[in-house]
């Protein structure tokens, strides 16, 4: 186990056997992200856009987001600086005031979850197009106190989770080290 006393690297760290692909995670992450203070006012509300999306495959369903990578190409190939990762998290960021839309970003993401959205501006014009992309709710979690993201306190079945990064790789180095003692107890090898 880690002692060090890095900062936290959180992640969205989701599980595919619970979640049941209600989109509930959707709908909490487009209000959390707008000027709605719940649902039902959001309802009437144009422009509305989450940042994470459901996708159905193999009989599975997954909330997929920004994943923040550690050594985001996003974040290299912006001609702007506008998509900047935090030194102290390595979390991925969006200056959306010096954003000019040109779609880099939304080509180099491995998992393709940055999306340039135009959005309703004053004159019935649009914004002209800005990158968005999975922001782990900072705003909105500093602004109500929150530790968990939107997405996680609305998921009923708890298939999401805010997680920190060296935690994920610990857990992880266990379960292989857990299949692998599995796989060689059957094995009869002098050594």
């Amino acid at each position: 186990m880690s002692t060090s006393k890095a900062p936290l690297n959180k992640i969205i760290y989701v599980d595919p056997k619970r979640c049941i692909g209600c989109h509930g995670c959707e709908v909490a992450c487009a209000v959390s992200h707008s000027e709605a203070t719940g649902v039902f006012e959001a309802v009437g509300m144009t422009g509305l856009f989450s940042r994470t999306h459901v996708v159905a495959v193999d009989g599975a369903s997954v909330p997929m987001q920004c994943r923040h990578c550690e050594d985001a190409p996003c974040t290299k190939v912006c001609p702007t600086g506008s998509m900047r990762q935090a030194g102290h998290t390595g979390s991925v960021s969006i200056d959306e005031q010096t954003c000019i839309g040109c779609k880099l970003c939304t080509m180099v993401c491995p998992f393709g979850v940055v999306t340039v959205v135009n959005r309703p501006v004053a004159g019935g014009r649009t914004n002209g197009g800005v990158a968005t992309k999975c922001d782990l709710c900072a705003d909105w979690r500093a602004a109500n106190g929150k530790e968990v993201t939107a997405c996680q306190e609305a998921c009923m079945t708890k298939a999401i989770g805010l997680v920190d990064l060296t935690r994920y790789r610990e857990a992880m180095v266990r379960a292989r080290a857990a299949e692998i003692a599995q796989a060689h107890r059957s094995l009869r090898i002098t050594l």
